[in-house]
């Protein structure tokens, strides 16, 4: 396979929806294209060794999302729909030839992630799951709650994501926002600390927002250490992945009632009925919804149209991750 990213393709790309409800795609027969609809679901639509670009079906789990990549001797990129690459990176250390490029959806699911993040916040220091609880037994559970007002965040995973629910933070009145990421480095809005500054930083905050992707370095980030340094009655919230918390350690810190969480990710995922997780005290979960809304399809095909045209044409993709060498 050639590394050549100059040279006009003439191979399949692979997407998981209709090339005609993507508006914008480069003509099929003007740019030597070929589109192919693979949504993880039925047989193979064509030798995968013909795929030169490959579009990851969305939130269909690992087991798919790798399965053809071994068979596609001519690939050349890969695109997921989502922020998070852990799900292929797997399949890109099983022998693909040099120069594959790993390309992530950054971009797309930002707002529909922050939005949510917000959302789990609110809720949780609000009091939300309770009201609900009280509607059904129709009780009326009034009283004094915690607000976001006046609170300490931490934001752990300062990219796009973890920067978009910083803008969205700012109307509540935080008393500060901390950002924590891989290296140290300022922004318009201030500094942000390196991973290595967290044990000093954790103590101060009242909630703590966990947006960093998972790699070998942020699996179990969040372990017993990580949590004991957590003040008392802080709030952790996971937007990530599920592997970025210690599981165990985060329930004895939920059944001590020490801590509370708002989990949009879990370990296991999907959380399997009779988890200890689900009826642990101060929890609120939602499953893996962060970026599913009305927000992601438009975003995803836009996406899908500016990096197609970039191919087709020979120049550089946008949001690469990773290349294989």
């Amino acid at each position: 396979m050639t590394n050549d990213m100059s040279r006009k393709p003439a191979a399949d790309v692979w997407l998981p929806m209709e090339p005609a409800g993507i508006g914008g795609l480069p003509d099929a027969a003007a740019s030597g294209l070929t589109y192919r609809v693979w949504d993880g679901l039925q047989d193979y639509p064509a030798d995968p060794a013909d795929c030169a670009f490959y579009v990851v079906p969305y939130m269909k789990g690992p087991e798919i999302a790798m399965r053809p990549l071994p068979l596609m001797s001519r690939l050349r990129a890969v695109q997921t729909l989502s922020a998070g690459v852990d799900h292929v990176q797997g399949g890109l250390r099983a022998g693909l030839h040099s120069g594959v490029r790993l390309c992530n959806a950054r971009g797309v699911h930002e707002a529909s992630t922050a939005e949510l993040t917000l959302a789990l916040v609110l809720a949780s220091l609000r009091g939300i799951p309770g009201f609900v609880e009280g509607q059904r037994k129709e009780e009326w559970r009034s009283g004094f709650y915690p607000a976001l007002a006046d609170k300490s965040v931490l934001i752990v995973g300062y990219g796009s994501i973890g920067a978009a629910i910083e803008d969205r933070l700012a109307p509540f009145e935080c008393a500060r926002v901390a950002r924590v990421a891989r290296s140290a480095r300022t922004t318009a809005r201030g500094d942000v600390h390196a991973f290595t500054e967290l044990p000093a930083l954790l103590p101060d905050a009242d909630v703590v927002i966990l947006s960093t992707p998972l790699t070998d370095a942020t699996t179990g980030m969040a372990d017993a250490a990580f949590l004991g340094r957590m003040r008392d009655g802080a709030l952790l919230v996971n937007v990530s992945r599920g592997p970025v918390v210690d599981t165990k350690a985060l329930l004895v810190e939920l059944q001590a009632g020490r801590l509370r969480a708002a989990l949009d990710v879990t370990d296991p995922e999907p959380l399997p009925p009779g988890h200890p997780l689900w009826h642990a005290p101060g929890v609120l979960i939602s499953p893996h919804v962060g970026g599913s809304t009305s927000a992601f399809m438009p975003r995803a095909k836009r996406l899908l149209a500016a990096q197609l045209t970039r191919y087709a044409a020979g120049e550089p993709l946008d949001n690469i991750v990773q290349t294989v060498d």
